[in-house]
């Protein structure tokens, strides 16, 4: 076997064991293989070593070559994240002894605010969808189901009708990582959901919210009715379905809802990630300090 083979063979290896072993979903293995699969091919166009052979300032020439292609530090950052855990397990399969990534320093990363939604917004977002329109109806429950829960749009589209229980107005969620975690969910939601529940047309398929085909909807055509309903109520199109998930978790921190309930309810498995949640809503106080103060 040449040398090609054995790190394709290495490189189906590691992407066998983020599937079987590490239990990542799709869209992560997707990413992982997207960044691994450039770094090779950086290392062969630059005329570097097999990646069993380069050392750390190898890795900072790339990381280097990363930031001249204008790539963001958060990008950069994930690509470090794909190549230290591929490093790992070459050293776990006893491949290579040493990582050259283990000294690496990521980036410092920007901290963006997420797009969120005023409740007004949320509110004319939620009330567009028509009662008298099959496929609205369900648009209306899925896009009540968001807000009432801060689900990702993967959750929402991949929920299975076993997960759903109505009595208690509960989902279980397979979030990151096949991480389950339990939402409640409000009334509001629980309406609009048993009324496409009761149109939901019959299918094998265990999914929730089906296409016009029956079968499980996608992210993409979910995203695509989304807009219809912006449009609609001349919303700004810079609103995605991801946006419902931030309003939620701002909407709750400025009624008083405690970090540590809301990271739960997201699904977060760091603290830090939910507290970006508290700059937004404390520019909301500035806000309204400025706007309705005396001396503001």
């Amino acid at each position: 076997m040449n040398d090609k083979s054995k790190e394709d063979q290495y490189l189906g290896s590691f992407f066998n064991y983020l599937v079987i072993e590490k239990g990542l979903s799709s869209n992560s293995i997707k990413a992982y293989k997207i960044d691994i699969k450039k770094f090779v091919l950086w290392l062969s166009r630059s005329k570097k070593p097999s990646f069993k052979n380069i050392c750390e300032s190898d890795l900072n020439e790339y990381i280097a070559y990363m930031f001249k292609n204008k790539l963001s530090s958060s990008s950069v950052n994930r690509n470090i994240s794909s190549i230290k855990a591929f490093y790992l397990f070459l050293i776990k399969r006893k491949i290579i002894m040493i990582s050259p990534a283990a000294e690496i320093i990521t980036p410092k990363q920007e901290r963006y605010l997420p797009t969120s939604m005023s409740e007004l917004e949320v509110e004319k977002l939620l009330n567009s969808p028509k009662s008298s329109i099959r496929i609205e109806i369900r648009d209306k429950a899925m896009i009540e189901m968001l807000y009432a829960t801060g689900m990702r749009i993967s959750e929402l589209v991949n929920l299975k009708l076993n997960n759903v229980d109505t009595n208690r107005c509960v989902v279980k969620v397979l979030g990151k990582g096949s991480k389950e975690r339990l939402i409640p969910f409000g009334e509001n939601a629980l309406e609009a959901l048993n009324l496409y529940l009761n149109i939901r047309p019959s299918s094998n398929s265990k999914e929730v919210f089906l296409s016009n085909r029956k079968r499980r909807l996608s992210r993409v055509t979910f995203w695509q009715r989304i807009k219809i309903y912006l449009k609609r109520e001349n919303l700004k199109l810079s609103i995605s379905p991801h946006t419902l998930r931030h309003a939620f978790a701002t909407h709750l921190l400025n009624r008083g809802a405690d970090l540590r309930s809301v990271q739960l309810l997201l699904g977060h498995s760091d603290l830090s990630t939910t507290q970006i949640y508290t700059h937004i809503a404390k520019q909301r106080l500035s806000d309204v300090l400025k706007k309705h103060h005396p001396r503001g």
